[in-house]
């Protein structure tokens, strides 16, 4: 079955159509997550939620061919809604990240100053860098024109350069 005709059938209820198209996506969704979170358990936590999430709303969705932007939308929603949830209830949020960073000083510096950016300026720094994705599928995952998706990852790379200091 092509991906369209997976979609077909789990909106007619083939649960075996919904898991096959979750298997196809689950490792573009958790790369999405785990950028947002630099966490594996909440990446994971994530992708579960994305997976029901999906799941009650599969009839929403009006053309099949545009599945893998609708679920990558979804899990871009679900990780700023944990993040504004996690926000409500830490003192010091950069506490959470500075505990989470595996790597060396230079990516605790990078994670801290992505975390300082406003949350669509961190999206699209996420979706290109990260993920790898064209300003086009950009702004067509996030529903808005090519211009202003320029203007953001603009100003958002002169923020991190702000941040960071000349050395980066």
């Amino acid at each position: 079955m092509n991906l369209e005709q997976l979609v077909a059938a789990a909106q007619r209820g083939d649960d075996d159509a919904f898991y096959q198209l979750i298997r196809a996506h689950k490792e573009k969704l958790y790369k999405v997550a785990y950028a947002f979170f630099r966490n594996e358990t909440d990446a994971l936590e994530a992708l579960q939620e994305v997976t029901c999430r999906a799941y009650l709303k599969l009839s929403k969705l009006k053309t099949p061919a545009y599945v893998s932007t609708w679920l990558t939308r979804i899990m871009i929603h679900t990780c700023i809604d944990e993040q504004k949830r996690k926000r409500r209830w830490q003192l010091e949020p950069t506490e959470r990240e500075a505990a989470h960073v595996e790597d060396t000083d230079s990516r605790m510096q990078i994670d801290e100053a992505l975390s300082r950016l406003a949350p669509v300026q961190r999206q699209v720094i996420i979706l290109k860098y990260f993920e790898d994705l064209t300003i086009r599928e950009i702004a067509s995952l996030l529903g808005h024109p090519e211009g202003t998706i320029k203007t953001w990852l603009h100003k958002a790379l002169g923020a991190l350069r702000e941040d960071l200091g000349k050395g980066w």
